[in-house]
């Protein structure tokens, strides 16, 4: 029996499925077999799916999942510009896809071209034949796809199939799994090292507890067998007035790099988290490189700002008003910001001399990594929080020096 337990998980670090098709294909019905639950709304009105719908779970020998059910690729109703630009969002975080077919129509241009877009972002996906309980066989077979896809018949109706779409879903998966980024700072340690994580006041912070890049850094560390110590910028001034204590790393909040890189002595590393989650979850040299574009912005040059949480900013918010100020002194004179926020994420970034993104903690990789290609390929530079906040204040070479792969990027 399949297990329907909901387990904590951050969907950032869940197999991201998005589940594609035309309208009335049975995406939703499909979903809700596999979950063994109404998950999302079905109807044989074509359509009812306007919106993205993200569904996690479990899935027995795999691990935690989610669903993303999308609207129709066929959608040719007055909202389908938006509808399919959803639908396009949900391709980029995709691990993985399956791709479902109305066994009595067949497939067409329609399924073609998604799966030639599959193939082109080097996206696995499983292609399942939906209704077979009321297709002829000869339907199914008249579905011409692609050499080499794997091909799944199902009913989400009688749930005749289902067992083995997941067993096909697991096996899938596990190749996707090469998505993983590497540790988000384990593999720079030896067993036993001590690491010190830098915690300031955080006004956005949840009350009575760390936010998440600290909470999973801390996993990490406890993970690969070394020992997590957490402490406030004044606690760390006494600490290190002891010359015994000498930690393998000291790990700090961006927002606190001035203070603690006065405190900390020079042979001993200090990052950030921001800056361990562009190589986690992102392309480290890149935006390593990126960071170089700092220093030509001049007055009146445009910056793009992007963060991927939708909180609502407070008064001193890093993103809106701490980078922007280190920007305008950086850059000798005010700059012309842009932000966005969540999925909202542009299309068109020409004019742009900087983008700067946020650590991305709410982002699973595939997603990360799909904006920075989309960046990349304009030529517009891309860097992040934390290193924008480093190179503003002079001590990114120190900030990349314990992730020694950076090294050759390191601006100067």
């Amino acid at each position: 029996m399949l297990p329907t337990s909901f387990d904590k998980t951050p969907m950032s670090n869940r197999i991201h499925i998005a589940v594609l098709g035309r309208m009335n294909s049975g995406k939703s019905s499909l979903i809700n077999a596999i979950c063994g639950q109404d998950v999302s709304v079905v109807s044989p009105i074509a359509g009812t799916t306007t919106d993205i719908v993200h569904k996690a779970m479990e899935i027995h020998g795999l691990g935690p999942v989610v669903f993303i059910d999308t609207p129709g690729i066929d959608d040719e109703s007055v909202l389908a510009e938006a509808r399919i630009a959803r639908t396009q969002r949900a391709i980029n975080k995709a691990d993985m896809a399956l791709v479902v077919i109305d066994a009595t129509c067949g497939a067409g241009e329609p399924e073609s071209a998604l799966l030639a877009e599959l193939d082109t972002k080097r996206i696995p996906y499983i292609v399942a034949i939906n209704k077979a309980d009321i297709a002829l066989v000869a339907d199914q077979r008249a579905c011409v796809l692609p050499k080499g896809t794997s091909l799944a018949s199902v009913s989400a109706a009688t749930g005749e199939g289902v067992i083995q779409l997941i067993e096909y879903i697991r096996t899938l998966a596990s190749q996707a799994a090469v998505w993983d980024g590497p540790p988000i700072v384990g593999d720079l340690l030896a067993s036993g090292d001590t690491v010190v994580l830098v915690i300031p006041e955080d006004a956005e912070a949840p009350k009575g507890r760390l936010i998440l890049p600290q909470v999973q850094t801390i996993r990490d560390i406890l993970d690969h067998n070394a020992v997590a110590t957490a402490m406030r910028v004044a606690q760390l001034e006494t600490v290190f007035a002891d010359p015994s204590f000498r930690p393998r790393l000291i790990i700090t909040d961006s927002q606190a790099f001035r203070e603690v890189d006065a405190i900390v002595p020079s042979s001993v590393d200090l990052t950030s988290f921001s800056i361990l989650f562009a190589r986690h979850k992102g392309d480290l040299e890149l935006l390593a490189y990126g960071a170089r574009a700092i220093e030509s912005l001049e007055p009146g040059d445009s910056v793009l700002i992007v963060e991927a949480c939708t909180h609502h900013p407070v008064d001193d918010d890093i993103g809106t008003v701490k980078i922007p100020k280190l920007l305008n002194r950086k850059a000798g004179g005010e700059l012309a910001f842009e932000w966005r926020r969540g999925a909202d994420f542009p299309v068109d970034l020409a004019g742009f001399k900087l983008v700067v993104h946020c650590g991305g903690c709410m982002l699973n990789r595939r997603e990360m990594v799909s904006r920075l290609s989309a960046v990349e390929d304009t030529g517009v530079p891309v860097t992040n929080y934390g290193m924008t906040i480093a190179a503003c204040l002079g001590i990114l070479p120190r900030a990349l020096r314990p992730l020694s792969c950076a090294t050759e990027q390191t601006p100067v």
